[in-house]
C-alpha cells in the first residue's frame, strides 16, 4: 500500500462521490468503531502472503487521534520472526484464543486460504464478531457478520484505498444524540408513556 496524504483522500472521495463506494466504506468503517471497543480486542489478520501492515499503522493512528483505544489493531502475522518486538511477534495461535468481545478484521484481496477460514469459523463459534474486507471470497463473505467486497474489476476504487476510507471512517466520531430540551422532554415522556407505537 503507498502512503496516502490527506489531499489525495480528498481528491479519492470527490471522485468517488456518486458511486456509493463512500457510503459502503463510511457504514463498514462504523462497524468496525462500535465493534472494536475494548483496548486490545480487535485483531487484524490478512493472508499468509500479505500481512496488513498499513492498515494496521492507519488504525493504530485513528486509535490514537480519535480517543478510541479499542481501534488500536494487534497484528495477527501468519509467520512473524522470533526476533521481532513483542507486537509484531503475534502468530495464528492468538485466532484461537479469540473469544467473545472481540473482532476479528480478515483482510484478504485474493481468496482466503483454507487454514484461515478454519481460524475464522472457529473465531466466530466462540462469540468473536467477524468483519472482512475482500475481494470477493465468498466463503470469508459468509463467516463474516459484516463485510466490504472490493471486487477486482472495480475501477474507481482500489483495494488499497478502500483500506484508507475504512480506517478514516472508523476514526471518526459518531454522531451524538441531540442534548437540548426537546430531546430530554421526548425522553421523558417516552419514560412516562412508553414510546409511540405505529
Amino acid at each position: 500500500m503507498v502512503p496516502v496524504d490527506a489531499e489525495q483522500i480528498v481528491m479519492l472521495r470527490e471522485v468517488l462521490s456518486t458511486t456509493g463506494w463512500l457510503e459502503r466504506t463510511a457504514e463498514f468503517g462504523r462497524a468496525l468503531r462500535v465493534t472494536s471497543r475494548t483496548p486490545g480486542g480487535l485483531l487484524l489478520v490478512g493472508t499468509p502472503g500479505d500481512d496488513p501492515w498499513h492498515l494496521a499503522a492507519h488504525l493504530d493512528d485513528e486509535s490514537r487521534l480519535g480517543d478510541a483505544p479499542g481501534l488500536a489493531p494487534t497484528l495477527v502475522r501468519w509467520a512473524p520472526p522470533a526476533d521481532a518486538p513483542p507486537h509484531l511477534r503475534v502468530g495464528p495461535a492468538r485466532l484461537e484464543a479469540a473469544r467473545r468481545g472481540e473482532t476479528l478484521l480478515v483482510v484478504a484481496e485474493d481468496d482466503a486460504p483454507v487454514p484461515l477460514l478454519e481460524r475464522v469459523d472457529d473465531a466466530r463459534r466462540v462469540g468473536a464478531t467477524i468483519l472482512a474486507l475482500e475481494g470477493g471470497d465468498r466463503e470469508l463473505r459468509g463467516l463474516a457478520h459484516e463485510a466490504l467486497t472490493v471486487p477486482p474489476e472495480e475501477t474507481l476504487l482500489s483495494f488499497d484505498g478502500a483500506q484508507h476510507l475504512v480506517s478514516a471512517a472508523a476514526g471518526q466520531e459518531p454522531a451524538r444524540a441531540p442534548r437540548g430540551l426537546r430531546s430530554r422532554l421526548a425522553r421523558l415522556l417516552d419514560a412516562v408513556s412508553g414510546p409511540v407505537v405505529d
